[in-house]
């Protein structure tokens, strides 16, 4: 597959995928998912490569889904026709946000994800589903009721909802505190201890590291991690599916941006000015 929204290099047994869309702050297009799930396939049956890294280009790791660039739009109209009502939207759910998911968490090879700037929603989902995550000191996450909900299976379920309940954004320290990230690492440092970590790791037997991650997974799908992705994924469309209510909460937003982000960005806009002015005074 020639690749469009993504970079794809191997160098000393890592493979680093880089998603390749700044301008859209690296929103996930249908496009760009079908990439990256040729490119998990590809780096992991490859015995050239050892070790994973996943990277965004520019800013911001993932600002989310795509809700309709222009490439997006093209798509749908010409080569994913989407089929409509609720069948439709379970199945194209189902296989771009939870299928694929599970896959790339699943992939034989140890997994990073290197997050700066904004993870929100589809970015978590995509972060989450990583073996590790190194974030850089700006990295804002931003999870809610989404298809892949793995949230309270990365943080504590009190803290969980904590968040959840209040709709706002983690930053890294609390992520770190929290033991969603494994680092937090000055911005301009963050690539160069990734790929330290990475060429360390790759140094050990593949077969072992394999059956590692296997034996780890295996403990979560026990306790049944898969079972409540699937169960999440029906509440996500019943939730969503709310918005369209006439007493729905929150006023929804002009654009693309989805009513709960907005709140969020909002609410972290107002902290950070508040502590702009006391610092100031």
């Amino acid at each position: 597959m020639d690749y469009e929204n993504i970079r794809y290099e191997v160098s000393d047994y890592i493979a680093k995928i880089t998603t390749n869309r700044p301008q859209y702050r690296n929103a996930q297009s249908t496009p760009m998912l079908i990439e990256l799930d040729d490119a998990f396939e590809r780096a992991g049956f490859d015995p050239d490569v050892r070790v994973i890294a996943l990277f965004g280009e520019g800013d911001h790791f993932s600002a989310g889904h795509d809700l309709g660039t222009p490439e997006e739009k093209a798509y749908r109209e010409t080569e994913y026709l989407i089929q409509e009502g609720v069948r439709g939207r379970y199945n194209h759910t189902r296989e771009q946000f939870v299928d694929k998911t599970m896959r790339w968490r699943n992939v034989q090879k140890p997994t990073i994800a290197v997050v700066q700037g904004y993870c929100i929603f589809g970015g978590w989902i995509v972060a989450s589903a990583m073996d590790l995550i190194f974030a850089a000191e700006d990295a804002m996450f931003l999870g809610a009721n989404f298809q892949y909900f793995s949230i309270p299976w990365d943080i504590h379920a009190r803290k969980a909802k904590e968040i959840l309940f209040e709709g706002r954004f983690m930053d890294a320290e609390e992520a770190l505190e929290l033991g969603f990230v494994n680092r937090v690492v000055p911005r301009d440092q963050l690539v160069d201890e990734v790929m330290e970590y990475a060429a360390e790791v790759a140094l050990n037997d593949p077969f072992q590291m394999r059956m590692t991650k296997l034996a780890v997974n295996g403990m979560q799908d026990a306790q049944g991690f898969h079972q409540h992705i699937t169960a999440a994924h029906s509440s996500f469309l019943l939730s969503s599916q709310g918005e369209k209510d006439p007493d729905y909460a929150l006023a929804l937003p002009q654009g693309k941006r989805r009513p709960m982000v907005k709140r969020a960005l909002e609410k972290y806009q107002a902290m950070k000015a508040k502590k702009d002015r006391e610092n100031s005074s």
